[in-house]
Formats: C-alpha cells, sequence, structure tokens
C-alpha cells in the first residue's frame, strides 16, 4: 500500500508540474510583445513625384493670365504653329512644330475661323482660339506666331493649355534627370538609359507601339518625318533605330 500510495503522489506530482510548466508557457507567450512588421512602403519613381500646375482657363478672360509669362512645351511634335500678321493667324503658312520643352513667351490670345487642315489635333469649333507667343533665343526673337489651344462653341470655351504646356521650367521640374539627358532632350535625340517620359519629350508624343506595357516594349516615335524605333526594358532605353516603315 505505502509503495503503491508513492507511486501515485509522484505520478500527481509529475502531472502538476506539467501543467503549471504549459501554464507558465502560455502566460509569456501572452506577454511576449508581439512582432509586427514594418509595410511595405510603394516606392514612387521621381518622375512621379514632380508636381504640374494646372490653369483650367474656361474663358478668353482665364486666358489673359498666361499673357506676359512664360511656358515650355509639354505636347511636344504635335502642333504647327503660324505667322501672325497684326492680329490675323496666317493658317497657309505654317512656320514649323512646336518641339518638347521648347520655351514660348506668351503675348496674348486670339480667335478665328480656321481651315480644316488647322483643326487635326485642336476643334476649330464656330471659331478657334490660339495663343499668341515669340521665341525666345531664335534667331528672330521679336516675331510673333500663334498655335491653336482650344476653340468656342455656341458661346462655350474649351481650352487644352493644361496638356499642352509646362507653366514651370521642365528642366527645373525635371532638374533629377541629369545633365546629360536634358543635353539629349534639347536636342531631341535618344540615348541608352533614357525613360518613356524623357523619350516622349525629345521625341514628341506621336507614336505607336504593339504594347501597352508601359516601360516595357518597343515605341515607334514619329520624330517629325524620321521615325525612331526605341526598345524599353524596365522603363530604360537599351536599343534604339530608325525605323523608315512607321
Amino acid at each position: 500500500m505505502e509503495k503503491g500510495t508513492k507511486a501515485v503522489i509522484g505520478a500527481s506530482l509529475v502531472l502538476v508540474l506539467a501543467v503549471g510548466g504549459e501554464l507558465l508557457w502560455l502566460r509569456h507567450e501572452r506577454n511576449a510583445p508581439v512582432a509586427v512588421k514594418a509595410p511595405v512602403r510603394e516606392v514612387i519613381a521621381d518622375d512621379d513625384l514632380v508636381f504640374l500646375k494646372q490653369k483650367r482657363p474656361s474663358s478668353m478672360a482665364d486666358m489673359k493670365d498666361l499673357f506676359g509669362t512664360t511656358v515650355w512645351v509639354s505636347a511636344g511634335g504635335q502642333l504647327e504653329y503660324y505667322p501672325v500678321v497684326g492680329k490675323t493667324v496666317q493658317y497657309a503658312k505654317p512656320a514649323g512644330t512646336l518641339l518638347g520643352a521648347q520655351e514660348l513667351k506668351v503675348k496674348g490670345a486670339v480667335e478665328q475661323v480656321a481651315p480644316k487642315a488647322a483643326t487635326f489635333r485642336i476643334p476649330g469649333g464656330d471659331r478657334q482660339v490660339s495663343l499668341v507667343f515669340t521665341l525666345p533665343g531664335s534667331a528672330d526673337a521679336a516675331k510673333e506666331y500663334a498655335v491653336p489651344v482650344g476653340y468656342r462653341q455656341a458661346g462655350q470655351y474649351t481650352f487644352y493649355t493644361d496638356e499642352i504646356f509646362f507653366y514651370d521650367d521642365p528642366h527645373v521640374l525635371y532638374k533629377h534627370w541629369g545633365p546629360e539627358v536634358w543635353k539629349a532632350v534639347d536636342a531631341h535625340e535618344v540615348i541608352l538609359g533614357m525613360n518613356e517620359r524623357m523619350v516622349e519629350l525629345s521625341l514628341g508624343q506621336v507614336s505607336k507601339s504593339t504594347s501597352k506595357d508601359y516601360g516595357n516594349r518597343m515605341v515607334v516615335f514619329a520624330n517629325l518625318g524620321k521615325p525612331m524605333a526605341v526598345t524599353f526594358v524596365k522603363n530604360q532605353v537599351t536599343a534604339f533605330r530608325a525605323d523608315q516603315g512607321y
């Protein structure tokens, strides 16, 4: 009996110790600090952090806010500009095509009935609205030109200045591109390592591609009649060549 009693007591003691140890472990687990993983922060490209001003003009009075200011072309390679005589746009004599990052000094704005040939990018409406400007640093910096930027239809105005221009110098907005890239953009050339936004500003926005995978595709830029096929991998130029099949 004595041996049996000792055995029972021993077994009970082991059970108590086991249960007690488990309780202590559970208490430790409950009181242990919880390891919280830091949230993964999205990496935002420097280009996407650039703040681009919007004017949102809706009347000719709003357009006056641009008079006397300097703007730079964002929609390169898309819009022809014309000489201005007096306050009349000479639609029959295109002077050229606005290029990316080109600097314009705004002088005023005019309304005029536009021929069909001048309404390919900007509708003519009842009357087309053109911005009058000069080209600082050009051979004839005092000569005035005009580029269509909107139209009036049934008394209502529609303007595209926010889509056509930078209101701040892009060389400053995108200074992180560095001098080598800006040298290529200002010369309207391509160099290895440029991203799609850089090439669009350099060669113009008129382009075509068989893929919608931005930054990982080949894009053929019209480049004012000198097509250039540019290959992007991880949003960097890896190859480029002339492409006469555009």
